[in-house]
């Protein structure tokens, strides 16, 4: 709908005149997310700056029908963030302050808008840190983070975003405020907080949130192993595994990332490489030489031609920079590309992505991977002519070829981007209609008027359709782009 200059003065008046972005130019910015599978042009931007204030908005939208989509920095890859049916996009960019820490506790409570990395940064001075660590940490909110139950690499073994939330103050479908969870892991009451996180928005718009926080590690060893196959580096992985170790994370680049990332950074990684496998142990200093050698061990015992460990915090950083900064340069070279996320159980890997480069070469499409090896969640990087409509339709039928195949496999469709538009149509193929319909029932148990983020995860209502190809081709990345999104 168009709202008339009486609806943009209401809101004026709950937010002020630089909480309201009403025109194109400005709504433009919030039409897609990092993916740009579908744009939508909301009919109107806020940016409310306390939980009052996004209530008074949601029962503002409320009375009028509006949808709400609630935004944080728009690094999501699966439109999660994209306004589906138009209405009220909801930024919550300005709501990015620590409002509390307790380190004697281990919590902090903060604003969804904070960026992830801010939190870490700020926790320092306390020799803390937040755990989870989306790639995108940079520029990712904690409050995306808590949409999409974001993990990164060291969520092997520290988990998900969900491992550290430990409350929620979310606004409800009619602007109602209520407190899930609380400051303890044991609250007496039923793990709403938990139902909340992951669901995108669709069931309550998080708007303080309480984070369980972590000592910083004593020591940690990164190393580095190359191989001659991907499946070498893959076996390895499963071997370190199996002998009971659990690194902090384990990331693998295949040979095409590992090209154009060397070719950007110069950092020392082998271009004649199939694969690299970044491994990295934290704890107590004393138990780190030991873990070190045993997971070399099984990396030689697998083909690795060579180990290298990072000497110092600076080496260490600079391997991290590489493995963090694949997006970046595959927008260097490529005019479009399509960034997958599916899980495979972590012992079909190999054979996996084996797959993924047969199903790609077979329409013509080149494919680069980089990956959260220790816990299977792919990353294809689908590659296509973004000027060549029929390269961007394959380019969108090889990705839900890739997703029947973690599905087939055992897997899932979704690792850590969310299901958002872009995964809907396969819903279908991963759950029986009976799951389907109860979650649904869940979601109108939280919002009976469907109005929080709709078109999101669950198929349905006539528009759970797949998105349009030609639309792909919006995809595209600045040749500087060294945004580390996955």
């Amino acid at each position: 709908m168009t709202l008339s200059p009486s609806h943009l003065d209401e809101l004026r008046a709950l937010l002020g005149d630089d909480g309201v972005l009403a025109s194109e130019a400005a709504r433009f910015t919030y039409e897609a997310d990092a993916l740009a599978l579908e744009k939508h042009l909301p009919d109107v931007v806020v940016l409310p700056r306390t939980s009052d204030e996004v209530a008074a908005v949601v029962r503002w939208a409320h009375a009028r029908g509006l949808p709400v989509t609630p935004r944080g920095a728009g690094t999501g890859l699966a439109g999660g963030a994209s306004p589906a049916h138009g209405g009220v996009v909801l930024s919550v960019n300005r709501m990015d302050q620590v409002m509390r820490v307790d380190p004697e506790r281990l919590i902090a409570w903060v604003q969804p808008g904070l960026v992830n990395l801010w939190l870490s940064q700020g926790l320092a001075p306390h020799g803390l840190y937040y755990a989870p660590d989306p790639a995108s940490q940079q520029v990712s909110t904690v409050g995306g983070n808590v949409a999409t139950n974001a993990g990164g690499p060291h969520c092997l073994k520290y988990g998900v975003t969900l491992n550290h939330v430990l409350g929620l103050v979310v606004v409800l479908y009619d602007g109602t405020v209520v407190t899930l969870g609380g400051e303890s892991c044991d609250a007496p009451d039923f793990d709403l907080a938990a139902v909340v996180i992951g669901s995108e928005g669709t069931l309550a718009i998080a708007t303080e949130i309480c984070v369980r926080l972590l000592p910083r590690p004593e020591a940690v060893k990164t190393m580095l192993f190359d191989f001659t196959t991907v499946a070498a580096a893959c076996r390895a992985v499963s071997a370190v595994i199996a002998d009971g170790t659990v690194p902090a994370a384990m990331e693998i680049m295949d040979q095409h990332t590992v090209r154009l990332v060397e070719d950007w950074l110069h950092l020392g990684l082998a271009r004649d490489a199939a694969a690299v496998l970044l491994i990295e142990v934290d704890g107590p200093a004393v138990s780190l030489d030991a873990q070190v050698e045993k997971v070399a061990a099984h990396a030689r015992a697998q083909g690795a031609r060579s180990t290298r460990v990072a000497k110092d915090e600076a080496e260490r950083a600079a391997i991290w920079r590489g493995r963090k900064s694949a997006f970046g340069a595959y927008g260097r070279t490529a005019s479009g590309f399509y960034i997958m996320d599916g899980v495979v159980p972590r012992t079909r890997l190999a054979e996996a992505l084996s797959e993924v480069y047969r199903l790609c070469a077979e329409r013509g499409l080149e494919a680069g991977n980089v990956f959260h090896a220790g816990d299977g969640n792919l990353h294809p990087h689908v590659l296509f002519d973004a000027d060549d409509p029929a390269a961007q339709a394959r380019a969108l039928e090889v990705s839900h070829e890739i997703l029947r195949m973690c599905i087939r496999f055992g897997g899932t469709i979704s690792g850590e981007h969310g299901v958002g538009i872009e995964k809907r149509p396969m819903m279908r193929e991963l759950f029986a209609p009976a799951d389907l319909a109860l979650m649904e029932r869940l979601r109108r148990a939280f919002d009976p008027d469907g109005l929080l983020n709709p078109g999101k995860i669950l198929p349905g209502d006539g528009d759970g359709r797949a998105p349009r190809p030609a639309q792909l081709g919006g995809m595209r990345v600045r040749a500087d782009a060294e945004g580390p999104w996955i």
